[in-house]
């Protein structure tokens, strides 16, 4: 099976480029509570999303899907979810939960009027998963690399993915028949691991969900995209399709030493990064 793609962007042009050329969920991130306090000092993009954002690219998708994430549970959730329903999302994201009480608040307040994904990212989140998956009407599970390993205080953030931890959380996402994924990916060939290393581990680990990281694709705010930018783009996707393909016929013995492998160079980063605090702190 396929991993369903994801691509952040409110820019509509951007999500008729990635909707022609395979992204399967246009995702629109509202999320702002708290989240330059938890990851301002990363190189992560903090979007600065609007809620009319949601219903521009609405109006150009025709069948990719449109995801949108929401804050935190909070005063103005009712607001947020009420108002990015009637706007056209398919799917809403509820991120950084940390107890069953909020994921039970979120699903009553969509009411079934459209899908529902948990955001997985947080110390407290792992601990309550056996609770939260009990309750009915959570249709996926994505586990955010990014704050989950700032909330194990953790230099790197593929540590929980070597580590045993996503394992760990996935393997009870999959005995509750839940479709889940994980973090995201570069290029083929590109990133601080090798994004062909991170996607033989989705494979190997049942998931089905990705996001298309920032430097997949270096598409900000665009006035007009230039055939080379939507070339870009296409090979890309393509690139990581025709990888999948190769990953059907892999025996379970070349997914295990690819773990090994990507164990090995996570920790090899790990401790590089840890000395070098040692040497500036």
């Amino acid at each position: 099976m396929s991993l369903t793609f994801m691509y952040i962007t409110n820019q509509p042009k951007v999500a008729q480029l990635a909707e022609q050329n395979g992204v399967d969920w246009i995702f629109v991130d509202l999320e702002l509570n708290g989240k330059v306090e938890r990851q301002g000092h990363l190189d992560t993009v903090i979007s600065r999303h609007t809620m009319h954002d949601v219903s521009r690219v609405r109006s150009v998708l025709k069948h990719a899907k449109l995801l949108v994430r929401l804050n935190p549970i909070h005063s103005g959730s009712a607001y947020e979810v009420k108002e990015a329903i009637s706007r056209g999302a398919d799917i809403l994201m509820l991120p950084y939960y940390k107890t069953v009480e909020e994921v039970e608040r979120f699903i009553e307040l969509v009411e079934g009027r459209v899908k529902v994904c948990l955001l997985c990212e947080t110390r407290e989140a792992v601990e309550c998963m056996p609770d939260v998956l009990r309750l009915t009407g959570i249709d996926y599970i994505h586990i955010g690399l990014n704050d989950l390993h700032l909330s194990y205080q953790q230099n790197f953030l593929f540590e929980p993915l070597t580590n045993g931890l996503v394992e760990a959380i996935v393997t009870q996402i999959h005995e509750a028949g839940i479709p889940y994924g994980f973090g995201g990916i570069a290029r083929i060939g590109e990133g601080h691991i090798p994004a062909e290393k991170i996607i033989a581990e989705h494979k190997r680990l049942g998931s089905s969900l990705v996001i298309l990281s920032r430097s997949f694709c270096h598409l900000g705010s665009v006035e007009k995209i230039t055939a080379n930018q939507a070339q870009l783009f296409q090979e890309g996707v393509w690139r990581i399709r025709a990888y999948e393909q190769q990953l059907e016929s892999m025996p379970s013995e070349w997914f295990e030493l690819n773990r090994l492998i990507l164990t090995r160079d996570v920790q090899a980063i790990t401790s590089d990064r840890q000395q070098k605090k040692g040497i500036f702190s």
